[in-house]
Parts: C-alpha cells; sequence; structure tokens
C-alpha cells in the first residue's frame, strides 16, 4: 500500500510537471506559438522526462537492491552460530525473520534472537522506505525545476521527446533479444548436460521412454530409457488431428466473413467466433476430459471401436477447436486486405464470385494465410493444457488416433513437477525436449517465411 501510494504520488508529480511544462513554454513565447521550436505538449512532455525518468530509475534500483541489503544487516545481528548454518536452514531462519516482520509469524517457536533480528529487519524496511520516498519525491521535484528553468523558444524539446522515446524502444528491443538469447542459451546449456548422460542418438531415435531413476541400482529401470521417438510421434498425431479441425473450418468460415456474409452477418460472427481464443486452455480440458471423451467412448462402444478414455482424438478435436480463431481471424483480415481491384478486374474478365475467390483472392492472400496456419500449427504444438487433461502419459509409438498418447509438453509438465534437482537425466530430459520443440517451431518459422517470400513477389 505504501509503495502504490509513492507510485501515485510520482505519477501526479509528472502530470503537474506536465501541464507546468506546456504553461511554460506558452509563457517564455508571449502567447505566441509560432515562436516556439515546438508544440507546446513536446515542452510539457519534456518536463515529464525530467521529473518521471530520475525518479522511477531511482525507485527501480532502489526495490531491486533493498532486500537485499535489508537481509544483510538484519542477518548481522544474529549470534554468530547462527550465522554459521549450512545454507538451507540459514534460508529457512531468514525466511522467519521475515515472517516476523511482515506478521508475527514463524515456521517454529522463535527465539529472542530471531525475534529482534524480525524486528531490527522492520524498522530497516520502514526507514528504507522512508529513504527512498524522499529520494524520489525530492528527484522528481528537483528534475521539475531543473527543466522549467531550461524552457525557451530555442529549446527543441520535439528533438530531445523523440530521442528519449526512442531509446526507450531500442531498450526494449535490446530485452527482447536478449532475453530470446538467455532462452535459447539456458536450453542448449541443460540440454548439453542431459546429452553428456544420454546419447544423442538415443534421444532422437529410440523407441522407448520411461525416464524414471530408480534409487538403487537392482531396482527396475534403474537406468531409464529416454527414445524420445513416440513422444514425438503423439505430439505429431494430436497437432495433425487439431489441423484437421481448425484450418478447414477457419478458412471457410474466414472467405464466407470475408467474401459473402453481410455486413450484419459479419458484426456477429466475427465477435462470437474470436471468443474461442478467450476461453482458457484449462477450460477446454475440462471439456475435452469430462464431455468430449467419454462421448467419443460411448459412441464407439456402439460401433464396436475401443476408444481409451484418453485418446489423442480428443484431445485434438478440442485443440483444434481452440485454434480456429487463429486461422479465421488472421485469414479473414488478410483476404479483406486483398485490393479491390483485382477482384473487379476479374469480374470484368467474366470469372464469376467463386472463380475470383479461388483464382484470384486467395492466391494474392496466400502469404498471409500460410503466417496464420503457422501460428495455428505452432499453437497446436505447444499446447500444455488440454493435453495434460486429456492426453495420457505413457508413451506410445502408435498412429491409432482412438489409443493414449503422450505429447512433449505433457512430458516436460511431468518431468519438472515437484522439487528437482536438477542433475540427473530424468530432470535434464526436459530441456532436451524444449530444445527439440523449439527446433521445430523454428523450422515451420523458415518454412513459411520462404513461402511468404517466394509468393509476395508475385502479388505485391
Amino acid at each position: 500500500m505504501q509503495l502504490t501510494a509513492l507510485v501515485l504520488i510520482l505519477l501526479g508529480l509528472t502530470y503537474a510537471g506536465f501541464r507546468m511544462g506546456r504553461r511554460r513554454a506558452v509563457a517564455v513565447s508571449a502567447g505566441r506559438a509560432e515562436k516556439l521550436h515546438s508544440l507546446p505538449a513536446y515542452y510539457g512532455l519534456y518536463l515529464v522526462i525530467w521529473c518521471a525518468l530520475p525518479a522511477f530509475a531511482l525507485l527501480a534500483v532502489w526495490l531491486a537492491f533493498e532486500t537485499s541489503i535489508v537481509t544483510e544487516l538484519a542477518r548481522g545481528t544474529l549470534p554468530a552460530d547462527q550465522q554459521n548454518l549450512p545454507k538451507a536452514r540459514l534460508n529457512l531462519l531468514i525466511n522467519d525473520i521475515r515472517n516476523l516482520a511482515a506478521g508475527d509469524i514463524a515456521s517454529g517457536q522463535a527465539d529472542a534472537a530471531i525475534r529482534a533480528a524480525g524486528e531490527r529487519y522492520k524498522s530497516l524496511e520502514n526507514a528504507s522506505f522512508a529513504a527512498m520516498a524522499v529520494l524520489c519525491i525530492a528527484l522528481a521535484a528537483g528534475g521539475i525545476a531543473v527543466g522549467r528553468r531550461r524552457i525557451a523558444p530555442v529549446l527543441r524539446a520535439r528533438n530531445l521527446v523523440e530521442r528519449t522515446i526512442m531509446g526507450f524502444l531500442l531498450a526494449a528491443s535490446v530485452i527482447a533479444v536478449v532475453t530470446t538469447i538467455g532462452i535459447v542459451l539456458s536450453l542448449l546449456f541443460e540440454a548439453a548436460r542431459f546429452f553428456e548422460q544420454v546419447s544423442i542418438s538415443e534421444f532422437l531415435f529410440g523407441l522407448d521412454w520411461s525416464p524414471q531413476i530408480a534409487l538403487r541400482a537392482d531396482q527396475v529401470a534403474s537406468a531409464g530409457a529416454f527414445g524420445a521417438v513416440p513422444i514425438f510421434a503423439g505430439t505429431a498425431l494430436i497437432s495433425a488431428i487439431a489441423m484437421a479441425v481448425a484450418v478447414p473450418i477457419g478458412l471457410l468460415s474466414a472467405i464466407y466473413m470475408a467474401e459473402y456474409a453481410t455486413s450484419r452477418v459479419r458484426a456477429f460472427a466475427k465477435p462470437a467466433l474470436e471468443i474461442l481464443a478467450g476461453i482458457p486452455t484449462v477450460v477446454y480440458g475440462f471439456f475435452a476430459a469430462l464431455t468430449i471423451a467419454p462421448a467419443l467412448r460411448e459412441s464407439g462402444a456402439h460401433f464396436g471401436l475401443s476408444i481409451a478414455s484418453e485418446s489423442a482424438l480428443a484431445a485434438g478435436l478440442v485443440m483444434g477447436i481452440m485454434i480456429i480463431p487463429f486461422v479465421s481471424s488472421l485469414s479473414d483480415d488478410v483476404i479483406t486486405a486483398v485490393p479491390q481491384a483485382l477482384r473487379e478486374g476479374s469480374y470484368g474478365l467474366g470469372a464469376t464470385r467463386s472463380e475470383t475467390i479461388i483464382r484470384v483472392v486467395l492466391p494474392a492472400a496466400l502469404p498471409g494465410i500460410v503466417g496464420s496456419i503457422l501460428l495455428a500449427a505452432s499453437r497446436a504444438i505447444g499446447e500444455t493444457m488440454i493435453v495434460v487433461m486429456a492426453a495420457g502419459l505413457t508413451a506410445k509409438l502408435t498412429a491409432n488416433p482412438f489409443e493414449a498418447v503422450t505429447t512433449v509438453t505433457v512430458q516436460i509438465v511431468t518431468l519438472l513437477v515437484g522439487d528437482q534437482e536438477f542433475d540427473s537425466p530424468k530432470t535434464l530430459a526436459a530441456f532436451a525436449l524444449g530444445l527439440a520443440l523449439f527446433v521445430v517451431t523454428l523450422c515451420l518459422n523458415v518454412i513459411a517465411f520462404r513461402v511468404v517470400q517466394k509468393y509476395r513477389e508475385v502479388y505485391d
């Protein structure tokens, strides 16, 4: 609550700085805006930069280091024997100190030293926040004062504001790129540790998947089996079923809404279809496990078919329903964006509406359609909740959609559930599976880029 109040105060000062900057610009120009280098609003934004940027930068840095510094100072009040405890026990002790500072709650009976450390932690935390608040408010007010004195008709406020915004955009791009590189490197590093213990050929071409590592060497499956072919096959099977449902329905609905539907029908149908994209995936998982799977099992029994309660067909059908909006909405936007001149030229040559759609509109919109299908495929391959709840956990190499199969994402969730130590092949196998999933998605992106590049040259 205190931090929220401080942020609101800083935002209020920022808004006041904006208004003061505009008024100051009008005042120094004697009410003649043409004398100013920039519009008055840019001088307001100039003061916003002077006010908000230093204050919020200090706030972010302070909050980043406050906890560790306060914890270290509070830890110094403990007796020497408690400060030299093993790392795990010391961490529990520090958690007790923080809990006592927050609400007089501890995991056990707290002695006098721990209570004293908790009180010390609370007092340090209050003092730290007070100092942070005073410095941030003073920095914001000082920034307004300094920036206000610098406002003059010759000040290039627009250039300074645009350079600052460009800097923020560049920083956001760098953060995104660095984050991507960090994810890839973490996958590569942990996967390399896995492949030091399990050969790549066994992982990529092995037909048995049983990653359970026994505690004793004489137990069953003490070495584990890490052949990922059944997992890849299960992922491909469920994704293929989902795409077989989503692509025809999504593409045909997009063609109808873009070329045939009236404005009244389109205004209702398009938002109604896109609601499917807003439903949480866990709801789809419940729907698949409690409705679709039993219905398929009972329907199969009438025809003498044995359909598992957790079948690939149930998971694939529900996943296909979920990704219909990814195909329909994007394809509809792309088809609508095709220039009307192409349609009119086709009609002028005597083509019918269906011939125009098939021979002119769809080829012109093909790059965007391929992109929408790629997005749907990536969504299907990486889906977790539906397959966790509706598909099986046992890796089985089969192409029968009526049987239970498992997927890469299900196995990653299974391997990383609970307290794990990242030094066994069982846990590290999740990173190898994640790396394989990343490579497959990257290949799909490259293929789609080539297709888009080829046809864009023809229809641009």
